[in-house]
């Protein structure tokens, strides 16, 4: 059996599982609420990928080893789902309260867009520079071992605890999720403003990310037009927000535009092949 096997037997688990939680929507909340969480599901699926580029630079520049990654991931996973929870009831409250702030809102998605077509560069060189374990912030606040030996993420050297190149790896991977909340969850809310269907679908995108991760780390760099799909499903939910009652799309319409914009751009990335420059730790991020 392939070393993926396992991990693509898992993504294929959570996807039914998120699949079905759908039909649940539906029986129990009506055929609108299920295509609200639908297109809100494939479309933090979709950009949950991107948190895959940056894992594959944080593992890249520690020198993490595969089998040292999964318990970094776990934990990584884990702190995002509370982390979620906390602004997505905050999201949900500041709208409930001021109605203008979905204009801050959507020019926060766009910005978002923006920095995933350009930034892209720029993004690499803070994930690596937080990377650098003996001048890292982190290294400021405790002492940071740069050898790493065994899952610990702390042990005693000289009679001190120390942290490992684990730990650096998952508190940038907990600090770099900051970020992409910060984009996502205005882009869900701009679908629903549901908790239940906001927060749920966020659960089920992320639940199988780190397997996500292990089946698709060695491709998705060759996916060269993939950032550009995920940058106009942002521009998208960012104008359908800035637009509010003025311009109706339904969520049919939302699961449409998603699904059309990764089969296209995907493909068209399978038929351009992979970029001239490719390096298979850091290209195309």
């Amino acid at each position: 059996m392939s070393s993926r096997a396992p991990d693509a037997l898992w993504v294929i688990v959570w996807v039914a599982s998120s699949l079905a939680f759908g039909v649940w929507i539906f029986v129990s909340h009506g055929a609108v609420a299920a295509a609200e969480y639908y297109a809100a599901y494939f479309l933090e699926k979709s950009l949950s990928v991107d948190n895959i580029f940056v894992f594959i630079i944080i593992f890249s520049e520690l020198r993490i080893p595969g089998e040292y990654q999964r318990r970094v991931l776990w934990y990584g996973v884990a702190g995002a789902l509370v982390l979620r929870a906390l602004l997505i009831g905050a999201g949900v409250a500041l709208i409930g309260r001021v109605d203008w702030v979905i204009y801050p809102f959507g020019a926060l998605i766009l910005l978002a867009a923006w920095r995933m077509l350009f930034g892209a560069e720029r993004e690499r060189k803070v994930v690596k520079e937080a990377c650098n374990v003996c001048e890292t912030w982190i290294a400021r606040v405790l002492p940071v071992s740069p050898v790493l030996r065994g899952h610990e993420f702390w042990r005693r050297e000289n009679g001190r605890l120390v942290a490992t190149p684990l730990l650096v790896a998952l508190v940038v991977i907990e600090t770099t999720d900051i970020v992409f909340a910060l984009d996502s969850v205005p882009a869900v809310l701009a679908i629903t403003r549901n908790p239940l269907i906001v927060y749920s679908s966020n659960i089920m995108a992320m639940l199988g990310l780190r397997s996500l991760y292990f089946v698709l780390s060695d491709v998705i760099t060759r996916l060269r037009y993939l950032r550009h799909g995920l940058a106009l499903l942002l521009a998208f939910t960012g104008t359908k927000m800035l637009a509010g009652d003025r311009v109706h799309i339904g969520p049919g319409t939302s699961v449409l535009v998603i699904g059309l914009v990764l089969l296209v751009t995907i493909a068209a990335s399978v038929v351009a092949g992979p970029p001239a420059t490719h390096d298979s730790r850091t290209a195309s991020i």
